[in-house]
């Protein structure tokens, strides 16, 4: 009976391995050895893996990849291809997942339901134009990783070559990569189930992956448009303008009807003020774009910032009446408000401030009541000389945010102030530079405090227009222009110490400037010290101040 038995068990193995040796006639076609180099050509480490699909994409560890700048692998014939770009990656599971440079490639059948315990298993090795010999064991247990993934723990007897081998089930379908354990001859090995590997993939988050850093083989892009739309604007700053150009390349070579790459190859070129190339980029883009609209509105655009950003560069096909073609070609065939404002701007750059506000009010009447629609309104008003409409719009453009007030409406608020100083109403626009100040507190310099000093004078606002000044001083201690103008203040109000003081300041801060002597000559003569006044009068004369000799004559003969 015992030697019955021992003769059912060795038919069973030699029938296995006869079975292993039928599918690995085809399966070993799959296999590869897979070799990285580093930017000098020296070689940096050499394994195996195998192609999951037809087109190229294949499998192996990710170590190889660390610090490689190009990788090969040699095929069952013994033919090199090399490696394209990487597909995805994972350190935790030193796993990686590339396309290799072929034709056709020859993929490994999948077996997506998890090898159960004592289960027979194979490896399959690399081999050049022979079928190999498997080498046969047994799956000792499998757990679920990161994602319900499948990973084996097998007996079997790995060889050094063997590592990133697949592991094949007795149908003759892969259900893993080897992973070596490297732990001596102990027969224990591991595997990472191969719905893990398949499911590699880039995505618009990549270019800021640790791992993918690790190596320099260009990484492909997202099969999602709006993924790999993603992966262009995280490879901003992050590769160098060779590499990201090529990226930018290869996203119009596999979305060539998406708007965004020849967007994103047009900005490189206008930076470089290589504006035909811009042109024939644009053009292009409206021809293959499912989005006319957008090519249409991207294309005014980069004509509208050339003129008006680079208006000193020369590119003659580029009028702003081209502009205006452009932007009313996004328009028709999407009736969109970005569209239209983007219109009016060109409009109003092209000094046709008339159709400008036209399409600003248009808008405005369809119930884009925004802040930024009433203020180009305003502006357009304000280009006319109409100053009661203009302040009208920028009302609405302020009633747009509730109180208490963001730094968003800030530019509105100094835009409304400086339109009122310019009407004459003084105390209306110091109630915005109030405002104004209130929220940028901050940011605001000396320049700020000047201004709204002028503006309290004009309307008799005189201490506080005193208490700005002091303000414009101690931010900037060495203008002598806010020193005359305090001590020319304090003049006028009959504050004759403190204009006498102030004047002395500015004779400190410049010893040679005549407004400091002059206005401290002035003020001591209106005080009754007409003796001290009178030198200083003629020390700001000395200095050429015109004014001096009028006051010299009027004071001295008093």
């Amino acid at each position: 009976m015992k030697i019955k038995i021992y003769l059912i068990l060795t038919l069973f193995i030699i029938c296995g391995n006869i079975n292993a040796q039928d599918w690995a006639k085809k399966a070993y076609q799959a296999v590869f050895t897979l070799k990285t180099f580093d930017d000098n050509g020296s070689l940096i480490a050499s394994s195996n893996g195998f192609f999951v699909g037809n087109q190229g994409e294949a499998v192996s560890g990710f170590s190889p990849f660390r610090g490689a700048s190009r990788a090969i692998i040699i095929d069952s014939q013994g033919l090199e291809h090399e490696v394209k770009c990487i597909l995805g990656a994972n350190s935790i599971y030193d796993v990686a997942k590339f396309r290799v440079d072929i034709s056709k490639s020859t993929p490994l059948t999948t077996n997506s339901s998890t090898a159960t315990d004592g289960s027979q298993i194979f490896i399959l090795p690399y081999s050049v134009k022979k079928v190999p010999t498997c080498i046969e064991g047994t799956v000792v247990s499998s757990q679920k990783v990161s994602g319900g993934y499948d990973y084996y723990t097998l007996s079997i007897a790995a060889t050094d070559n063997t590592d990133n081998c697949p592991i094949i089930d007795a149908t003759g379908c892969v259900i893993g990569l080897l992973q070596r354990s490297g732990v001596g001859e102990t027969n224990t090995e591991y595997a990472i189930g191969i719905d893990y590997l398949n499911d590699l993939k880039i995505t618009g988050l990549s270019f800021s992956d640790k791992t993918l850093k690790e190596t320099k083989i260009k990484k492909d892009l997202p099969e999602d448009p709006d993924q790999a739309v993603l992966s262009l604007y995280m490879a901003t700053g992050v590769l160098d303008s060779l590499e990201y150009r090529t990226l930018i390349d290869d996203f119009i070579l596999k979305f060539p009807t998406n708007t965004e790459g020849y967007i994103y190859r047009s900005q490189q070129s206008y930076q470089d003020n290589r504006f035909e190339d811009v042109d024939r980029d644009m053009t292009t883009c409206i021809k293959m774009a499912s989005r006319k609209d957008e090519a249409h509105y991207n294309y005014a655009k980069f004509i509208y910032n050339k003129l008006v950003l680079k208006p000193n560069v020369s590119y003659p096909l580029w009028t702003f009446d081209k502009a205006i073609e452009e932007a009313d070609a996004a328009c028709k065939v999407n009736d969109n408000n970005i569209y239209m404002q983007t219109m009016a701007e060109i409009l109003f750059s092209a000094e046709r401030f008339d159709e400008s506000f036209n399409v600003y009010s248009g808008e405005i009447d369809k119930g884009f009541t925004t802040a930024e629609m009433y203020f180009g309104a305003a502006r357009c008003k304000e280009m006319v000389g109409d100053t009661t409409a203009c302040i009208e719009y920028l009302n609405n453009a302020i009633a747009t945010f509730d109180k208490p007030y963001l730094k968003e409406v800030a530019p509105y608020l100094l835009s409304r102030a400086q339109i009122l100083l310019s009407a004459g109403k003084y105390r209306m626009a110091v109630v915005d530079l109030n405002e104004y100040e209130n929220i940028m507190s901050a940011q605001i310099n000396d320049n700020f405090y000047y201004i709204r000093a002028q503006a309290e004078v004009e309307g008799h606002l005189y201490q506080q227009a005193l208490n700005d000044l002091t303000t414009a001083i101690t931010k900037a201690p060495h203008n002598t222009l806010y020193y005359s103008e305090k001590a020319s203040l304090e003049i006028r109000v009959s504050m004759f110490d403190d204009a006498i003081k102030t004047a002395k300041e500015c004779t400190e801060v410049d010893p040679e400037l005549s407004d400091g002597y002059l206005f401290m000559g002035l003020a001591q003569c209106l005080k009754g010290d007409k003796e001290v006044g009178i030198k200083n009068l003629q020390k700001a004369k000395d200095l050429g101040d015109p004014q001096a000799d009028e006051l010299i004559a009027k004071y001295g003969n008093e």
